[in-house]
């Protein structure tokens, strides 16, 4: 029997398939002009947008937990013709996990909507972004997350302690050879967190930091890249370091794969691939859980190991992936995000 779920999104797609493409989708190519505050929110003339927040925290007595809350927009339809609240011209899918680090649970949930009268969107206007009850509220560059799960619930109120960066060249995150196979690429490196996480034990008092990322295209990747393995580094010489490598085909590495480094003042630097190395190691069911991480020019050898191994979110919209809180030691200390894809089937857009 078809859960209330699956109904939900046979009907969104069914919606989408029978609807006109529309006029042509914006490639992300050389000279963007960017616009703050106004490139933080929706750019519906790009086909795929998704705003990522993820971290890590603790409570008074220590007790560690990670979080994660992403909004995806994916753009169906461009036509002018029909002005109904309820025509298809973006579908929405939420993410939010929690990770009980101490306790060894991982919560999921995710949620497709359409955007509807209000159901779900992101509004340069209203400073927000959000699909039913989760959201993101901007306040200039403050920003407040709110999610009720099943399980949980959160309310976090982040601040930055540095400047957005953008990642890539020249204001342009290139991803595969060929026009258009980019993004443009907007990262909150470092975010001060406060407020409460509650799960069946009570509520809990929290504060540490946060990563959050925002991209915008319509093709990033090319046939032969199949995902990626994506690392958040917030280390304790308040520097951040951003890698990705695109995994191919056979198991190769892209040559574009790439990465941002801040130092401690909050300047940016681009990481070619040839900056540094990513040598998986343990493994948990076909996952990497365990990383040796290279940057000879920064002089940086850490090794990154999951806060918690079983931090998988077994999606019913696509394949599986990995995302979870990781710790990383060696040379320096620090926490972070890990993000792996394409180990349950290839990634499309």
């Amino acid at each position: 029997m078809r859960t209330r779920f699956q109904l939900a999104l046979a009907i969104l797609l069914l919606a989408a398939s029978v609807m006109a493409d529309g006029p042509g989708w914006r490639e992300a190519v050389p000279g963007y002009q960017y616009q703050f505050p106004r490139d933080h929110f929706e750019h519906q003339d790009f086909r795929t947008e998704w705003w990522y927040y993820t971290g890590n925290v603790v409570d008074a007595r220590g007790k560690r937990f990670g979080f994660e809350l992403v909004f995806f927009r994916q753009g169906q339809n461009r036509s002018v013709e029909n002005r109904s609240a309820w025509a298809v011209k973006d579908l929405y899918l939420a993410h939010v996990a929690l990770t009980d680090v101490d306790g060894k649970r991982f919560y999921f949930e995710e949620r497709p909507n359409r955007e509807g009268p209000g159901i779900a969107g992101v509004s340069f206007a209203y400073q927000r972004v959000w699909n039913g009850n989760w959201q993101a509220k901007w306040n200039s560059e403050d920003q407040t997350l709110d999610a009720v799960a099943g399980a949980f619930r959160f309310h976090l109120d982040l601040k930055p302690l540095k400047p957005f960066v953008i990642n890539g060249e020249n204001g342009l995150s290139q991803k595969a050879e060929g026009r258009g196979r980019a993004s443009y690429y907007v990262s909150f490196p470092r975010l001060s967190v406060s407020g409460s996480v509650t799960l069946a034990d009570g509520k809990h008092g929290v504060s540490g930091q946060a990563w959050m990322d925002h991209e915008w295209f319509t093709e990033q990747l090319a046939g032969d890249q199949v995902g990626w393995d994506w690392f958040s580094l917030q280390l304790d010489n308040n520097t951040e370091l951003m890698l990705f490598e695109l995994r191919r085909q056979g198991g190769s590495i892209d040559p574009y794969s790439s990465g941002t480094y801040v130092d401690a003042a909050g300047h940016a630097r681009h990481l070619k691939r040839t900056d540094f190395t990513l040598e998986p190691g343990t493994k948990w069911g076909k996952y990497p859980v365990a990383w040796r991480i290279r940057v000879p020019s920064l002089n940086l050898d850490l090794t990154c190991k999951a806060a918690l191994d079983s931090q998988e979110l077994q999606g019913k919209t696509g394949p599986s992936y990995w995302e979870g809180a990781v710790t990383y030691e060696g040379s320096h200390q620090g926490v972070g995000y890990l993000e792996m894809t394409g180990y349950s089937g290839p990634v499309k857009f």
